[in-house]
C-alpha cells in the first residue's frame, strides 16, 4: 500500500452493519460540495461490478468460498479502483469509501485470513492508504434492531448475532492496534445530526 503524499485526501468510513455509514457518507459527500470541495465517493461492495456481483451472491448463501477466495474477491473490488482513486487525490480530490480494505481486514481476518498477509499484499499491490478511518461504534443489538427495520431478508452477516459481536471485537483489534491507519472513533448510536455533527468537527480539522 502506498501513503498518500498527494494533496487530496482518502477519508474510509467504518462500522458493523446498520451502524449508519451509507447515511454519513452522503452526508459528508454533500457538505463539503456546498464548501466549494471536489468529492468523489466510493461504496463497497461494488455490487454494481462483476465481482461485487459475485460478493452478494456469496452473502446471500447462494455460492460458498475459502476464506482465500473471500479475501481476493473483495481484494479485486479495491484494487480495481485503484488508478481512479490515485488519479483523484492527485488531483487533489477529497475521496470518501464506504467501507475499504479495512473491512476486509475485520471480516476475513475474522475467517482466518492472515493480517499479516492481507496487509503485505496490499503494500505489494500499491493499494492507497487512507489519511482517515472514521469509525462508526454500535453495538451488535442496534446493528440487528436497524439492519431489521430496513429490510426483513438479511445477508449472512448481518442475520448472525454472535457473529457480529466477534465482527465488532474484530474491529476494536484494529483500532487499538492502529492497523493500516488512523483510526477515529465516533458513537454512532446517537442521533444522525449528533455523529454527523462530530464528523464534521473531525474532517475540518483533517482538511
Amino acid at each position: 500500500m502506498i501513503k498518500n503524499h498527494h494533496p487530496g485526501k482518502l477519508i474510509v468510513f467504518e462500522g458493523i452493519d446498520g451502524a449508519g455509514c451509507e447515511t454519513q457518507v452522503k452526508l459528508l459527500f454533500d457538505y463539503l460540495k456546498r464548501q466549494g470541495k471536489s468529492v468523489e465517493r466510493l461504496y463497497y461492495p461494488d455490487y454494481e461490478g462483476p465481482i461485487g456481483k459475485l460478493i452478494h451472491q456469496y452473502l446471500h448463501k447462494q455460492y460458498e468460498f475459502s476464506v482465500d477466495i473471500q479475501f481476493l474477491l473483495y481484494f479485486t473490488d479495491f484494487i480495481k479502483d485503484r488508478e481512479k482513486i490515485n488519479q483523484w487525490i492527485g488531483e487533489g480530490k477529497i475521496v470518501i469509501c464506504d467501507r475499504y480494505f479495512s473491512s476486509t481486514l475485520a471480516y476475513q481476518g475474522l475467517r482466518g485470513f492472515s493480517i499479516k498477509k492481507a496487509l503485505e499484499l496490499a503494500r505489494r499491490f500499491k493499494l492507497p492508504k487512507p489519511d482517515l478511518i472514521i469509525y462508526l461504534k454500535v453495538s451488535p443489538e442496534v446493528s440487528m434492531s436497524r439492519k431489521y427495520k430496513e429490510k426483513k431478508d438479511l445477508d449472512r452477516n448481518e442475520a448472525d448475532k454472535k457473529f457480529l459481536k466477534k465482527i465488532w471485537d474484530s474491529y476494536e483489534k484494529l483500532i487499538k492496534g492502529k492497523i493500516f491507519s488512523k483510526w477515529v472513533v465516533i458513537d454512532g448510536e446517537k442521533s444522525i445530526e449528533e455523529v454527523f455533527s462530530q464528523i464534521k468537527k473531525i474532517v475540518n480539522e483533517k482538511l
